[in-house]
């Protein structure tokens, strides 16, 4: 494991002498991993003209009956192949549909279409038929499509609220990302901002006038507002920026909180940035977990879950995790077995569904699916390390 000096059990920054053995172990980032050994490190760029969408056969693995969706049917991306999954909470999966290579991210609008954010462009699925209708490219030159932690493309990806936009976080290896605007209508790139460094996650205001980048290695979030789409950073990093691109202690995943608009980006179990976008402020409130954390959700009424994924150094770290946090902060926290990714939750509000992929190494192939009120939990196999995740 990495070594750590600590100001206090909370304050944990690598020494620049454990940055190698970081870069290669995973989540810290870096040059390392899949896609650095392409040697692709080409800053952001962008070409004149989007280019025609890619129409996509419709590939599809579904031995149920197509033309419906059974409410609560889970839909997940499959990290480890080129597939998102169809999953039935009861019983696992049904079915998948070839996307585009390694999925990460993926959105599903109220037409019943799905978003997918692959190494090669925005796939558009259609979750009744099970099709995949497009493959839309990115205008932002990533290098080489690989598959790993660190390949370029798509990351996070969010729908605008009146769904004639989509918005996908790219990923460049080796340099900043950008922010893609998607026309839905047309199936085409309209747009391209620039972010900050592997946007894990994007997302959009309630009233769909701006749009948030969770930018991981540059430990910081880019602002753009939905007209003119003028970029501004705000820095979030509640441990400071020592180490770079070495450090642990970065942002991974924001929620938007219902009540105020603010950005909720929990930090290892330990900490809860909570970030007012219009003045760039950030407050800090206590988390009670001690876990490195990773995806984070919010309920309607403003309940926050996020995902530990396990300790960074298991000396003093607890294990892997789902954090239930109300409103006014109190906390229950419910131990999974092994690493975690992402989460989502059920329309009643019962149970969450927490991702087995993982961004680094020890993911496995299905979810946790846990019980809120009683705290029970079972794996359920599903996909092949499934990260996004969302609840038709």
């Amino acid at each position: 494991m990495p070594k750590f000096r600590r100001s206090s059990r909370a304050a944990r920054v690598l020494v620049p002498g454990a940055v190698t053995v970081v870069l290669l172990a995973g989540c810290a980032q870096g040059s390392g991993g899949t896609a650095a050994a392409t040697g692709a490190t080409t800053p952001a760029a962008t070409s004149p003209t989007a280019g025609p969408p890619t129409p996509g056969s419709p590939v599809t693995v579904t031995p149920g009956p197509k033309g419906t969706v059974a409410p609560g049917t889970l839909l997940v991306t499959d990290f480890g192949a080129d597939t998102v999954t169809f999953v039935d909470p009861a019983r696992g999966s049904t079915g998948s549909v070839k996307v585009g290579t390694a999925p990460y991210g993926l959105v599903v609008g109220e037409d019943g279409r799905a978003w997918v954010a692959t190494a090669e462009g925005v796939a558009v699925v259609d979750t009744a038929s099970r099709e995949r209708l497009a493959l839309i490219p990115y205008r932002t030159d990533t290098g080489p499509v690989t598959t790993g932690e660190y390949r370029g493309g798509g990351m996070g990806i969010a729908l605008a609220p009146d769904g004639r936009r989509v918005y996908v976080g790219v990923n460049v290896p080796g340099g900043n990302g950008t922010l893609e605007v998607v026309d839905t209508a047309a199936l085409r790139v309209t747009d391209v901002v620039p972010v900050g460094r592997r946007p894990f996650d994007v997302d959009v205001s309630r009233d769909g006038t701006e749009v948030y980048a969770t930018n991981h290695d540059s430990f910081d979030v880019t602002v753009a507002a939905a007209g003119t789409l003028e970029p501004r950073r705000i820095e979030v990093a509640p441990y400071g920026t020592e180490g770079g691109l070495g450090s642990w202690l970065k942002p991974h995943y924001t929620a938007v909180r219902p009540s105020d608009g603010k950005l909720l980006l929990p930090f290892e179990g330990e900490r809860l940035a909570v970030v007012d976008p219009g003045t760039g402020r950030t407050t800090i409130e206590p988390m009670t977990a001690n876990t490195h954390q990773h995806g984070a959700t919010v309920t309607a009424d403003g309940t926050l879950l996020a995902v530990g994924t396990g300790p960074i150094d298991p000396d003093v770290d607890e294990g892997p995790s789902l954090t239930v946090r109300t409103p006014g902060g109190a906390e229950r926290v419910y131990p999974l077995e092994g690493p975690h990714e992402n989460v989502a939750v059920s329309g009643d509000g019962r149970t969450a569904y927490v991702t087995g992929g993982f961004t680094r190494d020890g993911y496995w192939d299905g979810l946790s699916v846990v019980d809120l009120a009683t705290g029970d939990t079972h794996r359920l196999a599903a996909g092949s390390r499934p990260l996004g995740i969302a609840v038709l």
